[in-house]
């Protein structure tokens, strides 16, 4: 990453807006900043019921004729932040990319609906699509699960859920940079919270923020639901794909859960994309480093 970059990500980094006190404000901020663009290909809204309530999910169709597979997506955002809507633009282009379907989760935000409820809202939504594949002409096989920071923290998660409740069982999931672990405070085993915590947008101290938000209960932190790196039994898992940024804090961490699994018996490819920061895949910006991203996630798709 060359000097004059590295000024200008110290200089976007040095505010620190309370994100605990303004979370509706950075919501409604993050909306306006991703407007849909168009054309937007054929999406379809929908909704999922559980019990009484009903989870909002989107459909995006490609362009072209859809490869069989079905991408369950769910977005990223701290579990504060992010929904369908400021992530359409992000949806589609994986619609397109990958030539797949994609089927983007509204799950529930903290604070108001803290640790496990968004949780829960993935886990179903997942249980709901591989009970009916028939509908989006699919097999159980052909579904994989994908997400991006807290949501690949939550795609992670649901795989683990589905092999302890037994009640479905995902082949594939990718992982990009996902949170694994809970402290990322100076006490975090992981090198990368130190020396990428400052100076790159999303600093650690923010990540510590959202976790406070997410789970309010400190005991539950070390919940493996919460952390899934500290699960004690890592084994049955799909085979998964782990994305990484050179310069996030929740780097190491990742490659980390990628290496548990493979000790674990489990087939994992990791792969850290160099010059990115956290956030890359949802940023226009980063072009490159999204087509790059992409190269990786059709070749894993397609093994």
């Amino acid at each position: 990453m060359n000097n004059f970059k590295r000024l200008a990500l110290k200089i976007l980094s040095i505010p620190h807006i309370s994100l605990k006190k303004y979370y509706k404000q950075y919501r409604k901020i993050l909306n306006i900043l991703n407007p849909p663009s168009e054309p937007i290909y054929k999406t379809l809204d929908d909704r999922i019921m559980i019990e009484n309530r009903e989870i909002p999910v989107r459909v995006f169709i490609p362009e072209a004729n859809p490869l069989p597979k079905v991408l369950i997506f769910f977005h990223g955002g701290g579990w504060v932040t992010g929904n369908i809507d400021s992530y359409t633009n992000v949806s589609a282009n994986m619609a397109n990319k990958t030539n797949h379907i994609v089927i983007s989760v509204d799950y529930r935000l903290a604070p108001e609906n803290p640790f496990p409820a968004g949780l829960e809202d993935c886990y179903y939504v997942t249980r709901e699509i591989f009970n009916r594949p028939e509908v989006l002409n699919c097999r159980k096989e052909d579904i994989v699960l994908i997400g991006d920071s807290a949501g690949g923290n939550l795609a992670a998660v649901v795989s683990l859920m589905a092999r302890d409740r037994g009640e479905f069982l995902p082949t594939k999931q990718i992982l990009i940079y996902p949170a694994t672990n809970y402290d990322h405070s100076e006490s975090s085993p992981y090198v990368s919270v130190r020396e990428n915590g400052e100076n790159y947008i999303m600093t650690s101290r923010r990540i510590q923020d959202y976790m406070d938000l997410y789970v309010q209960n400190i005991e539950d932190r070390l919940n493996p639901y919460v952390a899934p790196i500290l699960s004690k039994d890592l084994s049955n898992q799909p085979e998964t794909l782990i994305i990484t940024a050179e310069f996030d804090p929740l780097r190491d961490e990742g490659e980390a859960y990628g290496m548990k699994l493979e000790e674990f018996g489990n087939n994992a490819k990791i792969c850290r994309i160099e010059n990115t920061i956290h956030g890359f895949f949802s940023n226009p910006l980063s072009s490159d480093s999204i087509d790059k991203c992409y190269e990786i996630i059709n070749s894993f798709l397609k093994d």
